[in-house]
C-alpha cells in the first residue's frame, strides 16, 4: 500500500486530430488556463508519414510549456515524432512490445481497461499509468459512480499513477477525490463554442479545493 499523491493534476484527451496546424491553437488555448501534466493525442486516420508529421507539429508548443505529449496506440509513430509516450488500449501484448521498443525512454500508458483483472495486469506489465473512465468504442462512458469506486480502489492500493476520466466538468471535484494522481479532460473539453481555457481553469480550481479540503481533515 503507498500514500495517496496529495495533488491531482490534470490531463487533457484529444478528439481524433486531422489538421494539426488548427489543433494547435486550441492546445495553446488550453494550457492557458493553467496546469496541465500530459495531453493524450489521438491522430486521425492516415499513413505513418503524415501522422508523424502531425505529432511532430504539435509536440513542440505543448513539450514548451512543460507538458508532456503522449500520442495514442502507436509506438512507432510517438517515437519518430518525438512525442514524451505512448497511450495503448490493447492490451498486456501491446504493452510488453511498447516497453520492449521504447524500454524507459518514453511515457507508457494503459487505457481500455474493463475489469480489475485488466488494470492489474497493466501494472504488472510495467506501465506509468493506468485510465479509467474512458469512452468506450461505441462512444459511451461507464457510470461516474463506478469509475469513482475504481480509482479509489487503484489509488488506495497500488504504486502506479491513475487517471480517472471525467464525462463532464462536474465530475472533476469527485474524481479529484479519489486521490487519483490525475483527472483527464476528454474531447467534450474541445467541442466548438466550448471555452478549454475556462475549462482548465475551473478544473484546476475544483482540484485546488479538493486539495484544500483533505489538508483540513
Amino acid at each position: 500500500m503507498t500514500t495517496q499523491s496529495p495533488t491531482t493534476r490534470l490531463m487533457l484527451v484529444t478528439p481524433p486530430v486531422a489538421d494539426a496546424e488548427a489543433f494547435a491553437f486550441r492546445l495553446m488555448q488550453a494550457m492557458a488556463g493553467g496546469d496541465i501534466a500530459a495531453i493524450v493525442l489521438r491522430l486521425a486516420p492516415g499513413d505513418d508519414r503524415s501522422r508523424i508529421e502531425r505529432v511532430k507539429r504539435l509536440a513542440g508548443p505543448v513539450q514548451a510549456n512543460s507538458v508532456a505529449l503522449v500520442v495514442e496506440d502507436n509506438a512507432v509513430v510517438a517515437t519518430r515524432g518525438g512525442a514524451d509516450g505512448v497511450h495503448l488500449t490493447g492490451g498486456p501484448e501491446a504493452i510488453a512490445e511498447a516497453r520492449s521498443s521504447l524500454r524507459n525512454e518514453r511515457i507508457i500508458g494503459a487505457g481500455g481497461l474493463r475489469a480489475r483483472h485488466d488494470a492489474m495486469d497493466a501494472g504488472e506489465a510495467g506501465v506509468d499509468y493506468v485510465m479509467f473512465g474512458e469512452p468506450r468504442p461505441d462512444g459511451s462512458v461507464p457510470p461516474l459512480p463506478a469509475v469513482i469506486e475504481r480509482a479509489g480502489w487503484w489509488a488506495e492500493i497500488f504504486e502506479t499513477p491513475c487517471v480517472a476520466y471525467a464525462p463532464d466538468a462536474e465530475a472533476v471535484a469527485a474524481l479529484a477525490e479519489t486521490g487519483a494522481e490525475f483527472v483527464a479532460l476528454g474531447a467534450w473539453a474541445f467541442e466548438e463554442g466550448q471555452d478549454i481555457r475556462a475549462l482548465v481553469e475551473n478544473a484546476n480550481a475544483a482540484i485546488a479545493a479538493c486539495t484544500a479540503r483533505k489538508a483540513a481533515r
